[in-house]
Order: C-alpha cells, then structure tokens, then sequence
C-alpha cells in the first residue's frame, strides 16, 4: 500500500493505510451486510464531458450490483467508459456516527431474457409476460466490483480503523 490506498493514480491518506485493518473475510461479511440492509445507491457513470450520478435502486446478487433501467443520461457514460463508481450511506446523525460504503467496479449491459437477465426478473419478481409486453425490455446494468472502501465509526469500539478498504 505504500504511502496510501489507491484509487487509480489518486492517493487516499495515510492515516488510513496505517490504521489497524479487519481480516478480509470478516470485513466483506460487514460489507455484505450493509449492503443487503439497504437498496438505493448513487451511480456515478462518465464520458470526457459528463459526469452523471444517478440515485437509483440495486440488486446485491452473486457478489454484483444490478440495475434495471429505462434509460437516461448515465448511458452515455457507459458507452464510452465502463468504470463506475457507487455509493451506498446512512444519513448523517453525527461524526460519531458515520456509515457508507464506496464501490468501484466495472459495468456492462446483460442481454435482455438472457439467463442472467431473467434470474433478476426472478429475483425482483417481475413476471417475464410483463416484461415481455412493453415495446422495450428494461435495461440491464450489471457492476463487478473491483474494491470497496467502507466508513463506519462503529468499528473503533473494536479497535478497528473506521475506514476500511477491500479489494475484491
């Protein structure tokens, strides 16, 4: 880690690269769920001249986030650059009482009624007649994730820096 976690050529502190780090396995449990207790994130989607970050409701499934969508602006940022960054967050309720956690992941479209496609739909309890019947099928947008960086002032009582990072 160096001086820092990274992000692309971008440094982040090394307060957090010194702080006392959680066992991989136990933090993506934490991560885990945290994710599964909430379902609206923010995208954030970009080409050379626009950055769009959607709010915007998620499916956590197999260790990927997935996002039904009609359309909008966050489409031009997926066609030119596949790198998406994701928020999910607690309202603020203090300094001592901060929680979030910040994805990078790469994106890419699931074909419509495709296996994975319809295992979503499944998931969502969307019934593929419907679907079916509306004159364009839902976008699909699936997130690998490449790292998660998760805040929760909760995990100094364990003696843990509230920052944590994961690459997965």
């Amino acid at each position: 880690m160096g001086d820092g976690l990274r992000c692309g050529s971008i440094t982040l502190g090394k307060k957090d690269a010194d702080s006392v780090h959680m066992e991989p396995a136990a933090l993506k449990e934490k991560i885990e769920a945290f994710i599964d207790a909430h379902n609206t994130c923010a995208l954030a989607t970009s080409s050379r001249d626009c950055v769009r970050n959607t709010p915007i409701e998620y499916n956590y499934a197999d260790g990927n986030f997935y996002f039904f969508s009609e359309g909008g602006l966050k489409f031009r940022g997926l066609k030119e650059n596949k790198n998406v960054g994701i928020a999910i967050f607690e309202p603020y309720g203090g300094f001592g009482q901060l929680k979030s956690l910040q994805v990078q992941g790469v994106a890419s479209m699931v074909e419509p009624f495709s296996d994975e496609y319809l295992k979503l739909m499944e998931h969502k309890k969307i019934p593929v007649e419907v679907m079916k019947k509306v004159p364009q099928p839902m976008n699909l947008i699936k997130v690998e994730p490449s790292s998660f960086d998760y805040l929760d002032s909760e995990l100094k009582k364990d003696g843990f820096g509230s920052r944590q990072h994961l690459d997965v």
